[in-house]
């Protein structure tokens, strides 16, 4: 898969006078089995080594410096002898710590470079790949003769050959003349003792061939590759060739596999590797960099590719990251800067995405609330998280006001559901809902409320000059509060970084530019901000936004805009396989889903996939992992009833819920898991924190096991099982049992302690299909034939629907705390 290498880039300091810095990118995944150095050559770049860079990153750590004077290096008035690049390399080798022995690489003249540190240092090499490099670089008389040009004339041609060469003019004459034409590596040939791979092309215009066709007998035992139909950039002619011809050198070298490799020793201690998709990598390097550079990223590279589809409106790449800017330089101006934390009260919109990476790139923290929560619950989380500046929609204008009379709130900003919508829609929107509903505001408000146009445009587009650092707190997350009280999650940028790529490339085929999600997922909630917003915006696909699910709407935005990756939970995917006639809106340009947030019957994945011909695996995740641990594979072996296998970087196994020792395959447990997506910690809450982090492991508190191949099967959330006097229920086994009868709808399942019980019992609340009638004798007759009798409800209580949070989980907390309140109030009574 395709990454942006810039991601990847460091800059290292080699001199304080004159002051040099070199751009190096280096991309280091976990435990990997070699390090190799590219040198580009004379007038070349680091990122002319892009496809070998990308195809062999997977197991080694690979680094490419841009030399002195050129590409994003430090360009100084120096020599350019061979003595400066020497240097330089050492320098860069000693401040990013590379592991001796390492491979070193040089295309062309960087060839000449690794060749005399080789000749050096062969203690310090495991091999060298030498890349169209010859013996010596005696141009033809034309070239020769433009490089004895004054400066005066030789900027202008330069000005004119500018992608054929990344340094100016003075470097380039100062290069050709003190090294590039003087230097002679015959001799130092000769002196090499290391494993030597000479690359050659089949023709090559730059040089005479027999300066290139001598290398690789002047080396003792060196290994020669010509590649046919190739000149001298034979690396980018010919990448998978030469990519090739590197990976055999580097992987036959003594010791690197036949041995206890590090990569073997990794597949040992994660056995679902082996169960990896073809093109889905065991490791991922992650770069050290804040989450708002993927914006940026998407921006360079891809300005004009539409990133948001809102409402008939396009929004591209260029104009998302001008706008980001826009808001980020506002929050700077309201006196929000790194560290202080802006709460967003939104639906799905182009606002909640403007807002969210404008207010990175000031070096804020988000805090991300429920668009459905009541007033009370967003004072709550204001005055815990300390949130300084509340954005929202005019919609909420009454809960803002609230908040902001009961906090020490430093403003409010009113965003219009309409500013970003279509002609048409946003005039329609105008005449028949915007003040029947509420969303209408005066022109002038009152001190310390603002309106979002009024801060977008009276602030520059410009990039604010912020330092954000990977480990700064991004996001907090409030938890859904399912079985607990909601706390407020800590993620870092890097955390986010982390899941985001390894979700990214769980999915073997996705393509830089070319994607469209379907992001109807609150971007509120970590599941939706995650993988159907910081996915795509990584990948500069473009987002098909919805503020709710609608099922037609939803299927005619399928229509129009033809959606290629669709994340979910599976009541979307029960809604649209149940939708008549759905077929006729083109649902086939749906390639992969990844379902979560409840468990994904088999029989809503069949008809989903028979009917999209694509792929919808079940994963799982908690926001305290940002949020994705475990998927299915999307082409490989997927298990009935499992959650998949963990995802890239990931390690998890199941612990004993007594003692906390590591138990076999097959066995019960608590589920833990660590890896560089797992959380900080806890926000004000150090005794919560330490409880549920343990020597980086994540205890989930959801009881599960693990089988022979690596998959995993959630069977109960910890705080769900039931202890009814000796005996442990699990809600999911009840339920399942309770789903079977044809006249149940939707069940929940919880443990309940009836005054004067010794222990806890076991109720169900059920929702009967429409128009059905049922009694409680019958239904707890049904389970008593098909249950064991400890598993058996005591008390079925019917209702109309089930109290859930806005992605549709069920919120057995608030069952339990309704039954406590009740028998509170028998006993008193």
């Amino acid at each position: 898969m395709d990454i942006d290498l810039a991601l990847y880039r460091e800059w290292i300091t080699v001199s304080q006078d004159p002051p040099v810095r070199l751009s190096v990118i280096d991309i280091q995944p976990e435990r990997s089995r070699n390090t190799i150095v590219f040198l580009h050559g004379f007038g070349g770049w680091a990122t002319q080594w892009k496809h070998q860079l990308r195809a062999l990153t997977d197991d080694n750590r690979v680094i490419a410096p841009d030399l002195r004077g050129h590409g994003h290096s430090s360009k100084p008035h120096s020599d350019y002898r061979m003595e400066e690049f020497l240097s330089d390399l050492d320098s860069v080798l000693d401040q990013l710590n590379v592991q001796e022995p390492f491979f070193l690489a040089g295309h062309s003249f960087g060839g000449a470079i690794a060749a005399e540190y080789g000749a050096a240092h062969p203690d310090r090499l495991r091999g060298l790949i030498l890349v169209s490099t010859g013996g010596e670089f005696r141009l033809h008389p034309g070239a020769r003769f433009i490089f004895h040009l004054p400066l005066t004339l030789l900027r202008p041609i330069k000005f004119f050959a500018g992608k054929a060469f990344s340094a100016p003019a003075h470097v380039l004459r100062a290069f050709f003349h003190n090294t590039f034409n003087a230097w002679n590596g015959w001799s130092t040939f000769r002196n090499i003792t290391v494993p030597t791979l000479v690359i050659i092309g089949h023709r090559d215009r730059l040089l005479p061939g027999t300066l290139f066709e001598e290398v690789a007998r002047r080396i003792p035992d060196a290994e020669e590759v010509r590649v046919p139909v190739s000149a001298h950039l034979v690396h980018l002619e010919r990448a998978d060739a030469v990519n090739r011809a590197i990976s055999r050198f580097v992987g036959q070298e003594r010791g690197s596999w036949r041995g206890d490799t590090g990569r073997a020793q990794l597949v040992r201690e994660r056995p679902w590797l082996s169960r990896y998709d073809e093109g889905v990598p065991h490791t991922v390097a992650i770069p050290r960099r804040p989450l708002h550079r993927f914006l940026e990223s998407a921006a360079r590279r891809f300005p004009r590719r539409p990133a948001i589809y809102f409402f008939g409106r396009k929004i591209n790449y260029a104009t998302l990251d001008r706008q980001a800017n826009r808001f980020a330089n506002a929050l700077l101006g309201l006196g929000i800067d790194r560290g202080k934390r802006v709460m967003l009260l939104m639906p799905n919109c182009p606002q909640l995405v403007i807002a969210y990476y404008g207010a990175l790139k000031a070096g804020a923290a988000i805090v991300m609330t429920s668009p459905v929560a009541d007033a009370d619950e967003v004072v709550r989380q204001v005055r815990a998280s300390g949130s300084q500046v509340l954005v929202t929609l005019s919609l909420y204008a009454n809960v803002a006001r609230q908040v902001k009379a009961e906090t020490e709130l430093r403003g409010v900003v009113f965003a219009h559901i309409k500013e970003h919508m279509g002609v048409w829609q946003r005039a329609l929107f105008t005449l028949a809902r915007e003040s029947q509903e509420g969303h209408r505001l005066p022109p002038q408000l009152e001190p310390g409320f603002h309106h979002w146009s009024d801060l977008l445009h009276d602030h520059p587009a410009t990039a604010p000059e912020v330092d954000v650092d990977c480990d700064d707190l991004a996001l907090m997350q409030y938890t859904g509060g399912t079985t607990a009280r909601p706390k407020g999650v800590m993620l870092s940028h890097c955390n986010l970084v982390t899941n985001t790529l390894q979700v990214r490339h769980w999915i073997p085929d996705l393509r830089e530019g070319r994607e469209v999600f379907l992001s109807v997922l609150p971007l509120s909630h970590i599941y939706g901000l995650t993988t159907a917003m910081n996915v795509p915006v990584s990948l500069a696909a473009a987002m098909v936004i919805l503020p709710t699910f609608v099922t037609q709407d939803v299927l005619r935005s399928v229509r129009r805009y033809h959606p290629t990756i669709f994340p979910g939970v599976p009541p979307m995917y029960i809604a649209i396989n149940n939708f008549p006639r759905v077929r006729k809106y083109g649902i086939s340009s749906i390639r992969g889903c990844i379902s979560g947030a409840a468990p994904l019957p088999v029989e809503v994945q069949e008809a989903f996939e028979k009917l999209t011909r694509g792929r919808l695996v079940e994963g799982y995740g908690l926001t305290e992992a940002s949020p994705v641990t475990h998927a299915n594979p999307l082409n490989g072996l997927r298990k009935v009833g499992s959650i998949g296998i963990p995802l890239p970087n990931t390690e998890a196994k199941i612990v004993d819920l007594a003692t906390g020792k590591d138990l076999s395959p097959g066995q019960i447990g608590e589920l833990v898991v660590r890896g560089p997506q797992v959380m900080r910690g806890y926000w004000g809450d150090k005794g919560e924190t330490d409880r549920t982090l343990q020597d980086e492991w994540l205890y989930t508190g959801d009881v599960a096991r693990m089988d022979g191949d690596g998959y995993f099967q959630i069977i109960s959330r910890k705080r769900d099982m039931i202890l009814a006097g000796p005996y442990q229920v699990y809600p999911r086994d009840v339920e399942e049992v309770l789903y079977e009868h044809h006249k149940v709808k939707e069940v929940a399942v919880v443990g309940v302690q009836p005054p004067r019980w010794p222990s806890k019992r076991v109720k169900a609340y059920v929702v009967l299909q429409g128009g059905e009638d049922l009694s409680e004798e019958e239904l707890i007759a049904f389970c008593k034939r098909r249950l064991e009798e400890w598993q058996v409800p005591w008390k079925i209580e019917f209702r109309r629907e089930l109290p859930k949070s806005f992605v549709g989980k069920v919120l057995r907390r608030l069952l339990v705390e309704e039954e406590t309140h009740q028998n509170s109030d028998q006993a008193s009574s």
